[in-house]
């Protein structure tokens, strides 16, 4: 792989660069392509079935139109404990290594699911999304493993298999929490002598993520390597006023995956940075354009479900949550299959820039589409035209999922050095999970204003045109390459 020099390496100690792709280490990113299928599986069984969980539990009193704001209420609130423990856990990461981070987030994971599936009030149900956030920090360790264990002449390659188990996650997710929702009321004669399930009838979707993140666990303990190079023991964190740099890195582990093209050993012995010495332009660069970015794609994904599932006559498409289901189903079989396919292949044409730029302009139709499906559901029904705009508007959503790849690569070549690439890569996830906190709360709510009589119903979509803009904007900054910065280090 590439070795990542740190910004204190003189210019003329500097290896050649590879000129060959360097093969993908099969061995042990197999392993974390099985792990990435575990956040994205956890949200989106939830995601068809929210909507009606919120109604069940009485807390908006029937009324319809506050549904989404507390659908957004309760996705902010898990984003609210990530953004304040996301940037931690990274850092951690950092000195203890990635295994052990991710293996609580694992475990939370699993608590926080069968916690959910058995709440039966609105305080409950944003408890458990609140334990998840704040100790579920495997996203952003996983994509920093990608980084560790890659170099940028394989690293596009990489994020062409990472939508494979985002796919599978984004198309199962939806279709248990749609079918399996309610259980004794849809599978009556299988499920309805259940006390259990009449009891709580989000149990059973939830309890198959929480199930499938108890066999990860065990898979991460007995087969991922650590992929950190150097490692401090806890304790010597904590005697060193935890992330202090007074302690001395241990020396690489036997079982760590070692950059074999690192020959530098100052490399190898590079110290993770404290916050203030990583906030440099580039730094501040890629957390500007991935904050934009998250805030439209998370007001996308919270709209999405709510606008389906909310009657034609107050600006939705009065979709049943199996219908939902299958939808965003399809919506992550389409990401997954594009980005295998193509990403790798448009990146070596286009290049990362591009990629994002395109995405992130594909925003504004998107969010236009909307108003334009309800308009046609409510002159001609649910029919041929309906379906069609919305498969140009799934069409258009592909382009925008190209970004995360293409914001990897820039993350990965503005971090300061290698041994602080946990904690760069926790900037950006950080300042995504704030723009996550505002994104649900907000764009529903407003979705929900929207819809009210009186209202102007074309404000929800206002306001997503104006994030698209700003992502943007900020992508004119971006320099036309990743390697540009790697080439200024």
């Amino acid at each position: 792989m590439i070795a990542r020099q740190d910004e204190e390496t003189p210019l003329l100690q500097r290896p050649e660069q590879p000129t060959t792709k360097t093969p993908l280490p099969w061995d042990q990113f197999s392993i974390v392509l099985f792990l990435e299928t575990l956040d994205p599986l956890s949200s989106q069984t939830l995601s068809p079935f929210t909507p009606q969980l919120i109604r069940d539990i009485g807390v908006t009193h029937g009324d319809e139109s506050q549904v989404g704001r507390y659908v957004g209420i309760l996705q902010s609130s898990y984003y609210v404990a990530h953004a304040l423990t996301i940037f931690h856990w990274s850092q951690l990461s950092d000195h203890i290594g990635r295994k052990p981070v991710i293996l609580i987030a694992l475990l939370a994971i699993s608590v926080s699911m069968f916690s959910f599936g058995l709440s039966k009030t609105f305080l409950d149900l944003v408890i458990s999304r609140v334990v998840c956030g704040a100790f579920d920090a495997s996203n952003a360790i996983l994509k920093t493993m990608v980084m560790d264990i890659t170099d940028m002449t394989n690293m596009p390659e990489a994020y062409g298999y990472v939508p494979i188990p985002w796919m599978i996650a984004n198309s199962v997710g939806p279709l248990i929490g749609g079918s399996l929702s309610r259980p004794a009321d849809v599978f009556p004669s299988i499920f309805g002598r259940s006390e259990l399930l009449n009891t709580y009838p989000y149990l059973l979707p939830c309890s198959i993520p929480a199930l499938f993140a108890s066999t990860a666990w065990l898979v991460t303990y007995f087969r991922l390597k650590e992929s950190t190079s150097t490692r401090t023991s806890l304790w010597e964190l904590i005697k060193g006023g935890f992330f202090g740099q007074s302690h001395k890195p241990r020396q690489p582990s036997n079982n760590a995956i070692v950059d074999p093209g690192v020959a530098d050993p100052d490399a190898v012995k590079s110290k993770p940075l404290s916050l203030r010495v990583l906030l440099t332009p580039k730094v501040l660069n890629v957390t500007a354009n991935y904050i934009t970015m998250a805030l439209y794609h998370v007001a996308f994904n919270s709209i999405l479900p709510v606008f389906c599932a909310t009657p034609i006559e107050l600006g939705g498409l009065s979709l049943d949550p199996p219908r939902i289901g299958a939808l965003l189903a399809a919506q992550g079989v389409a990401h997954g299959i594009f980005q295998l396919l193509f990403f790798a292949r448009l990146h070596d044409h286009f290049g990362a820039r591009a990629i994002h730029i395109a995405g992130v302009t594909s925003g504004i139709p998107i969010a236009i589409l909307f108003p334009v499906i309800n308009a046609l559901a409510r002159a001609h029904g649910i029919g041929m035209a309906v379906w069609l705009c919305v498969a140009v508007q799934l069409a258009l959503s592909i382009s925008f999922i190209m970004c995360y790849p293409s914001m990897a690569l820039f993350i990965r070549a503005a971090s300061p050095n290698h041994a602080s690439l946990g904690a760069t890569n926790g900037i950006a996830q950080m300042a995504a999970s704030v723009a996550r906190i505002v994104g649900p709360a907000s764009a529903a709510s407003v979705f929900s204003y929207s819809i009210q009589e009186g209202r102007h119903a074309w404000l929800v979509y206002y306001f997503m045109i104006t994030i698209a803009l700003f992502a943007v904007g900020t992508a004119l900054f971006l320099p036309r390459s990743p390697s540009v910065w790697e080439d200024d280090q």
